[in-house]
């Protein structure tokens, strides 16, 4: 009886344990979904909040929704090989998908109205691995959290009334993120330039290269350009899609280049705050540069279905400790999977 009533309570145990798992996923389901703590900030909730200010535009992404295809190669000198074990860093050539854009949600939006510009990129490796990054054109994020980035956006929604944003509400955002002062002076201060060709790119969020001995290094990036910088013009002013067109017309004389250059941090550098720049000193090394030959139209483009994940990384770079990274591909698989479903059924529709 001693040994009948052990192996019923193991029994017990085990059935417990089964029952136990799926309810443990299903809790952790609810809680990923922000189901069982509404004031958590989800996917959902930055994407929703992104649809207020630029509106909804079916089949587009919900941020950077402008924008245009390129293609090109990524020339390695093999420098970045002694920090990174990644194939691409190897001296040789990479393929390379891109794709051109202006912040914000609305596809129709005048190329002048919109200060930040962005770089996306997707490099292929031989081996089938990929490294994909967004970069922006300005020298840091605007706060240091991403709730500072969800309640940035809710304090700049136009109000009912007047149809611009509450002085009151972002008055109060700043003096709960008073780390957004910089990058508002920047915004004052900075002359947008003739042309994606000219602007530099940055990573902004830090990350770690891994060299082939497994010590990590703690790096920010950029693609600085080749092509000199013109200020923007008052006829560039007039013309709603002028970055497009002169992208299409310099690719037409010849290919357009930046270098790939890492910042590498000191000890004393912070990699989980992207608000705050990194002293100028800082040791920089150029990986190589990236070549671009042709664009295209984004809709039906090669850059149309990539998800341009900045935590889709090789072997070689991993990511910081920055809690932006993850906010940023959890948003971006959201808008990924929403425009894709509309461009499905827009597709349909056709049919």
């Amino acid at each position: 009886m001693k040994i009948t009533s052990q192996i019923n309570r193991k029994m017990l145990v085990r059935l417990a344990l089964v029952g136990l798992i799926p309810l443990i996923l299903c809790l952790l389901f609810l809680w990923t979904g922000g189901w069982l703590a509404p004031e958590r900030l989800t996917s959902d909730k930055l994407v929703n909040v992104l649809e207020q200010s630029g509106g909804i535009h079916e089949g587009y992404r919900r941020n950077h929704a402008k924008g245009m295809c390129v293609l090109g190669t990524f020339v390695s000198n093999g420098n970045a090989s002694t920090l990174s074990r990644a194939l691409l860093f190897s001296k040789g050539e990479t393929a390379v998908t891109g794709r051109f854009a202006i912040a914000g949600g609305n596809p129709g939006a005048p190329d002048y109205a919109v200060p930040v510009r962005s770089m996306a990129l997707s490099f292929q490796q031989a081996n089938g691995e990929q490294w994909r990054t967004g970069m922006n054109a300005m020298p840091f994020f605007p706060v240091s959290s991403v709730e500072g980035f969800y309640e940035l956006q809710k304090a700049t929604l136009p109000d009912a009334a007047t149809g611009k944003p509450n002085p009151e509400k972002m008055g109060a955002f700043v003096m709960k993120h008073p780390e957004i002062k910089p990058f508002f002076v920047w915004a004052k201060q900075t002359v947008p330039s003739s042309s994606w060709a000219s602007d530099r790119f940055n990573s902004l969020n830090a990350f770690r290269l891994i060299d082939k001995a497994g010590n990590a290094h703690l790096v920010r990036w950029s693609m600085v350009p080749h092509a000199a910088f013109t200020p923007v013009t008052d006829p560039d002013k007039q013309n709603k899609d002028f970055l497009q067109q002169d992208l299409q017309r310099r690719l037409a004389q010849g290919p357009l280049k930046w270098d790939l250059v890492f910042t590498l941090a000191q000890a004393t550098d912070n990699g989980n705050d992207a608000s705050k720049a990194w002293p100028a000193d800082r040791k920089t090394m150029t990986a190589g540069t990236l070549v671009l030959t042709s664009a295209v139209p984004q809709q039906q483009g090669p850059c149309n279905d990539i998800n341009y994940d900045p935590l889709i990384l090789p072997d070689g770079i991993a990511a910081s400790d920055d809690p932006i990274l993850n906010a940023r591909s959890s948003a971006y698989a959201k808008s990924y999977n929403l425009r894709t479903h509309e461009q499905a059924q827009q597709s349909g529709e056709h049919l």
